[in-house]
């Protein structure tokens, strides 16, 4: 009998290790109205992760459905109203300041260098999650590099001195103050027609956001310096959910999740950025047809100028929100990266 019961206490063990994952997760990706949800999210969602887990049943839902603002739609990942969340790192940094550290304005100038800031600083930014939304961190992916559209010409960010610029987040109004420009937030919707009547002179998002958006037909003057970084998404999956699955199916999951959203989605973001200036400036457009804005090259100064505002500026107002040990961990992996540090 003793022998019996060890038996069937043993398969059990083993039944459980094989089939833990959930019966049913809650998820919520990213806007649906944009590439990373229709071309990746969602298809992994509702077809790749069902191969490797057949018994788990998907909701999906998007940003616009949830209607959540701001880091609501994290704190609901935290108890566990939601299993797994996509959302940009800027709209959370009200509740988390150490995610801020993900995405500076005019730090990464460029794809590569963008990753690997993100590669630098995921194992800070995996602490963050974990700390203040009981939350595991799965992916981070770029939207296109979110640039400057202007409605009066500019040549430089001299230019941006007096002006009213729509601003993405505290970082972005904090370099804008730098240059002596006022940041403004309106939402985004609002973005058009502000710059139609004036009540802003220049505004800031991804180019093929603002191409589809109707930026391009109310603004002249186009400057790609990402002066609002690259607003990455970062997807993350509630902690408690995380450790029903064994560890063979979190290696299984996450190796998933990289083949099928992350490497691509990467891969993408490179084109659309490329795509969204050229459809903005007249030039062959594969989305439709191209508006007629000036593209302004950024100057080199202004890659130095970009240094001393987040050096004089940004960093330090942001170090005086995080812990010690944050700032000493982002001067030890971005900081070297972008050769800054924050004091």
């Amino acid at each position: 009998m003793k022998k019996s019961l060890l038996v069937t206490l043993s398969s059990l063990v083993v039944a459980t290790s094989i089939y833990a994952a959930p019966e049913k997760l809650r998820v919520v990706g990213s806007w649906s109205s944009l590439s990373l949800y229709k071309e990746y999210e969602k298809p992994f969602w509702k077809k790749e992760f069902n191969k490797d887990f057949p018994d788990t049943k998907v909701r999906l839902s998007s940003l616009g459905q949830v209607k959540l603002k701001g880091a609501a739609v994290y704190r609901q990942l935290s108890k566990g109203v939601f299993d797994v969340v996509s959302t940009v790192g800027g709209y959370v940094v009200s509740d988390s300041q150490d995610i801020a550290g993900l995405d500076f304005p005019a730090i990464a100038n460029d794809i590569e260098t963008a990753k690997k800031v993100v590669e630098a600083y995921s194992p800070t930014l995996e602490k963050a999650l974990k700390k203040d939304f009981n939350s595991k961190l799965l992916a981070v992916v770029p939207y296109p590099s979110q640039i400057l559209f202007c409605k009066e010409e500019i040549t430089s960010l001299a230019d941006l001195k007096g002006k009213k610029v729509r601003a993405s987040g505290w970082t972005v109004a904090e370099f804008l103050e730098g240059v002596g420009a006022t940041g403004i937030t309106m939402s985004y919707s609002e973005v058009p027609q502000a710059l139609q009547r004036g009540v802003v002179d220049c505004a800031v998002t991804g180019g093929l956001s603002g191409y589809s958006s109707g930026w391009g037909e109310v603004s002249n003057y186009l400057y790609p310096l990402p002066i609002g970084g690259w607003a990455h998404v970062v997807t993350a999956i509630n902690q408690d959910t995380w450790n029903r699955f064994t560890k063979d199916e979190q290696e299984k999951f996450v190796k998933s999740i990289n083949k099928n959203i992350t490497t691509p989605a990467w891969i993408k973001t490179d084109y659309e950025t490329t795509e969204g200036e050229k459809c903005l400036t007249g030039q062959e457009c594969s989305y439709g047809k191209a508006n007629n804005m000036k593209l302004i090259q950024v100057q080199e100064e202004d890659k130095t100028l970009s240094k001393k505002i987040l050096t004089e500026n940004v960093l330090p107002k942001w170090a005086s929100k995080v812990s010690p040990e944050v700032v000493s961990e982002w001067n030890n992996s971005v900081g070297r990266v972008v050769n800054l540090q924050a004091k």
